[in-house]
């Protein structure tokens, strides 16, 4: 007899919440729907970016290092991300749906601050995975490049991006970027200045290296006698020729080829 007592109640729980709580039963059922909805985003976008080869791309930067270091990766943060903002839009959305008449500013107020956190935070972590990926890649084809100035380059470019991100990442939040801009355009002035100031021989070097690779006035395996040294040519690239002197091998920057007349020896 107590056991229907107790199943009448429920009943009559669920009626009176069916009949004048129904805008309370539809906001637990999309609470509901919003927690499984952001498991399956998180699966789907892990298993998407998984398909795009992500975890490759994003490999050796510092960003997955620092995720790798925290138990998590960067697909594993960018997966969580937007579980999380599903969850966070359901529960929103629920709200509304419960007491829309004294809830709905203040909701539609949560779903937009969400909705922008969320974009400011995968811009973020998408500018930083990038600049990183620059910073990479730019030390890798310079490396054979055996001037200073090179490894100021990779550095510009990569706190550039990061710049550019944190700046669009600020915007979606609705903060003011003007002073932003301006501190931005100066250092856009100051990077193409200062920059062009410190890597003038990495650019004379250029120069002369993309003349003379149009028209070759010496080859790879020429022997050739610069300020007084003689060998062989080993490698011609946009900014250094490589010579190898026996037992010794120089690097010349190619704007000295010019300066100092590079003379190509012929038995």
């Amino acid at each position: 007899m107590p056991h229907n007592s107790g199943e009448s109640g429920l009943v009559a729980s669920v009626y009176h919440l069916l009949s004048e709580r129904f805008d309370l039963f539809v906001g637990i059922v999309v609470l509901l729907l919003g927690i499984v909805a952001g498991v399956l985003t998180r699966r789907y976008v892990r298993r998407l970016l998984h398909r795009f080869d992500v975890p490759r791309a994003v490999e050796g930067t510092p960003f997955e290092r620092t995720a790798r270091n925290v138990g998590t990766s960067t697909v594993g943060v960018l997966a969580n991300l937007c579980g999380l903002f599903v969850l966070v839009l359901g529960t929103v959305i629920a709200l509304q749906v419960a007491n829309a008449s004294a809830q709905s500013l203040l909701t539609d107020q949560l779903s937009r601050f969400f909705r922008q956190l969320f974009i400011a935070a995968v811009v973020l972590i998408a500018g930083v995975i990038a600049g990183d990926k620059l910073d990479l890649y730019l030390r890798e084809r310079l490396r054979s490049v055996k001037l200073p100035e090179v490894n100021l380059l990779p550095a510009a470019v990569k706190y550039s991006v990061f710049y550019v991100a944190g700046l669009i990442a600020l915007a979606q939040l609705g903060v003011a970027t003007l002073p932003l801009l301006i501190l931005l355009a100066a250092y856009a002035f100051g990077v193409v200045f200062i920059g062009g100031l410190a890597t003038r021989p990495l650019l004379a070097a250029g120069a002369a290296g993309v003349y003379l690779l149009l028209t070759e006035p010496y080859a790879i395996g020429d022997e050739v006698e610069l300020a007084g040294r003689r060998g062989i040519v080993q490698e011609i690239d946009v900014f250094v020729t490589r010579i190898d002197a026996g037992e010794e091998e120089f690097t010349v920057p190619n704007n000295r080829v010019f300066a100092d007349s590079i003379v190509v020896v012929r038995d």
